[in-house]
């Protein structure tokens, strides 16, 4: 999980950790894509433990902001408020009801020719996504071009 905070335009912190999935599988494709194996998630906290550690986080710079009225930035809002939707389902958890911008969707208005993958929208916007598919690298690129472009 990799949560970037910002606070007045700037990136003022982050929260990174590893989740250990329910089940913990991977699978061969997910594996490829994230180089994320059972022995990388096999000691880590499950999801519930770590949404609490990244929520105190962001409490730390918006106490006076309820959990549901988190506003979250994703450069492909459907698969990440998706994904979180479901890990809330598998815990039985009640989704607070976050609000999702997407710089996936708004890149396309930006620039509606070619790519909008995160690493060439990010470049576009001067930053280097060097470590893509890493959670907090990812994250740093996407705080980085909602910036530029929300």
């Amino acid at each position: 999980m990799g949560i970037v905070i910002v606070k007045d335009d700037e990136l003022v912190d982050n929260f990174y950790s590893l989740v250990r999935p329910i089940p913990n599988y991977y699978n061969a494709k997910c594996s490829s894509v994230n180089g994320m194996c059972y022995d990388d998630t096999c000691e880590e906290r499950e999801f519930p433990e770590v949404w609490a550690d990244a929520v105190k986080k962001v409490h730390e710079y918006f106490p006076y902001i309820e959990d549901g009225e988190v506003p979250f930035v994703a450069h492909n809002k459907a698969f990440d408020e998706n994904c979180l939707k479901a890990v809330f389902r598998a815990y039985d958890i009640a989704y607070p009801g976050y609000e999702f911008d997407c710089t996936l969707l708004k890149s396309r208005k930006v620039w509606p020719e070619g790519h909008h993958n995160l690493d060439i929208i990010a470049g576009y916007c001067g930053y280097d996504l060097a470590n893509h598919h890493h959670a907090l690298a990812d994250a740093e690129a996407c705080a980085w071009i909602a910036r530029e472009i929300l």
